[in-house]
């Protein structure tokens, strides 16, 4: 088990030196940096706080805590900081999904051998 965890981690190591995980690494970082951002996480946090509330008294959230909610939603899915941050993300995913699939191959083909590895 031992040098299956020793596998996985250099996989890890692998995977931090990709291209793509560079660049989600990067668009992490700028939208920590962002102001505007955080304002608008901070805003959005609190809107959803209100919504949950409404939600655990019984009662519907009122159409001026919904527009506000969704106004805030347009305006942070139209920051180019997180569409640059959305853009990275979805291609490291696809990385991962390849990795995946491979690790998959992998275990199919090993299921199948009849040969014991150490």
């Amino acid at each position: 088990m031992s040098r299956m965890m020793e596998m996985a981690k250099d996989l890890g190591r692998s995977l931090a030196q990709t291209d793509e995980y560079q660049i989600l690494k990067v668009a992490v970082s700028s939208t920590e940096d962002d102001g505007d951002m955080a304002g608008l996480r901070t805003e959005l946090k609190g809107l959803e706080r209100k919504i949950e509330e409404a939600l655990e008294a019984g009662s519907e959230p009122d159409d001026e805590l919904k527009s506000s909610y969704e106004d805030a939603v347009r305006r942070l899915q139209s920051s180019s900081t997180y569409q640059r941050l959305v853009s990275a993300q979805a291609n490291f995913d696809k990385v991962l999904l390849k990795v995946n699939h491979t690790i998959q191959e992998g275990i199919a083909d090993g299921a199948e051998s009849r040969i014991i590895m150490p």
